[in-house]
């Protein structure tokens, strides 16, 4: 019926950024254990339980503390940010990274991607975060964009779309800056594009980054024919 509100979907306008940085929207002051509390639960896609949560949000501290600190974390929070459902912990708000997989799956179906799509798939998870619960999370949503913006390079190549692959392929390799691959896309796009001069810079720089770090040349063959250095 018209006007039904979904029970399972989050109220509209709150958001959980996590991709980039940490945001929370609208803005609310937030005390650092609410604000890791948010971060904690934005990283997974189901309801969490409660033990699991104090668990790992505080691994060096007795499990009965550690409970506490996650009950005074979650007063600390506005009301309906996180239910709880039994055990579990749920939070109610969008999050940015389930976004940002989707756009990525897409990507690697061949779909392309445009420049704002692009754009989120620039940014790591949680930078600066270094926490064992986040680690495992950013290692794998670094994979998976970098392969996102690489197949995005490649598509949009092919599509014609010129400028909008070579800025997939330019996130990529800043991304991954030893991946020949992603080297590879980039220069294939700067020559579909007529852009020779491009290209070449772009194989020599990435050459000379991995003779330095690795003592080795890149697979794939030079643009124009021309040496690494």
């Amino acid at each position: 019926m018209a006007g039904d509100v979904d029970p399972m979907m989050p109220p509209p306008g709150r958001r959980v950024a996590v991709v980039g940085r940490l945001g929370i929207y609208p803005m609310v002051p937030l005390a650092l254990p609410a604000r890791r509390v948010l971060a904690f639960l934005a990283l997974h896609e189901s309801a969490v339980p409660r033990g699991a949560a104090a668990e790992l949000l505080w691994p060096d501290t007795p499990e009965p503390q550690g409970r506490a600190n996650l009950r005074r974390a979650l007063w600390q929070l506005p009301h309906g940010w996180v239910e709880s459902v039994g055990e579990d912990l749920v939070l109610e708000a969008e999050v940015d990274l389930h976004r940002a997989q989707a756009v990525a799956g897409r990507c690697l179906e061949g779909s392309g991607a445009t420049l704002e799509e692009i754009r989120l798939l620039s940014e790591d998870l949680l930078p600066g975060w270094h926490e064992e619960w986040t680690t495992a999370a950013q290692a794998a949503f670094r994979q998976l964009r970098v392969q996102a913006l690489e197949a995005a390079c490649r598509t949009l190549a092919g599509a014609g779309q010129h400028a909008l692959a070579t800025q997939a392929g330019i996130a990529a390799l800043a991304a991954e800056p030893l991946s020949e691959s992603v080297a590879e896309a980039l220069v294939a796009a700067h020559l579909s594009q007529g852009n020779r001069y491009a290209a070449l810079r772009c194989y020599r720089d990435f050459a000379r980054v991995l003779r330095a770090e690795l003592g080795v040349d890149p697979a794939f063959a030079a643009p124009l024919g021309l040496s690494p250095l």
